[in-house]
């Protein structure tokens, strides 16, 4: 079973190691690992949101392995992300922010970027991005895709979408 957990590291050296070992320990398979080393939650703890396959009778074992190893385990549940959508921007994607692009997707809860790849020729030439977007349902993916778009027209960024 496909099993997201949200956790909290301490912000310093070898944390992330140290929070992926015991799946591996309880004999789970990491999916993806979204480590958010740039942002802070309110206790100065580092974001990190894992995706993992692991038999649900094994959770409660690499939950207590985490709280042991110092790991905050803020929730764990079956994967709520369902949905997904590749779309490609293109234009001045980096020198509009993107951060602040993928951001607009990420604060909505329901939707995130869960994978980006960028080519950028040259400094003054326009760049193209494959972006994955991934909701917790259609209707959400949908709307995520409407926030993406209202931002990108915002920094003159075309979207090319799947019909």
């Amino acid at each position: 079973m496909k099993i997201s957990m949200d956790i909290e590291l301490k912000d310093i050296p070898g944390q992330l190691v140290r929070a992926l070992q015991p799946v591996s320990d309880s004999g789970g398979n990491i999916v993806s690992v979204v480590h958010q080393h740039d942002k802070k939650t309110p206790s100065g703890r580092i974001p990190v949101q894992l995706v993992v396959e692991l038999d649900e009778q094994r959770l409660e074992r690499l939950v207590r392995a985490l709280t042991e190893r110092g790991v905050r385990v803020v929730r764990t549940g079956e994967e709520r992300l369902k949905e997904s959508m590749v779309v490609l921007l293109i234009g001045h994607i980096v020198h509009s922010d993107l951060r602040e692009t993928i951001d607009s997707i990420d604060r909505t809860g329901f939707a995130e970027v869960v994978a980006l790849s960028l080519s950028m020729p040259s400094v003054d030439e326009e760049s193209s991005a494959s972006v994955t977007i991934s909701a917790i349902g259609d209707q959400e993916l949908r709307e995520a895709l409407h926030i993406l778009e209202g931002t990108a027209k915002e920094k003159g960024i075309m979207v090319i979408a799947p019909i």
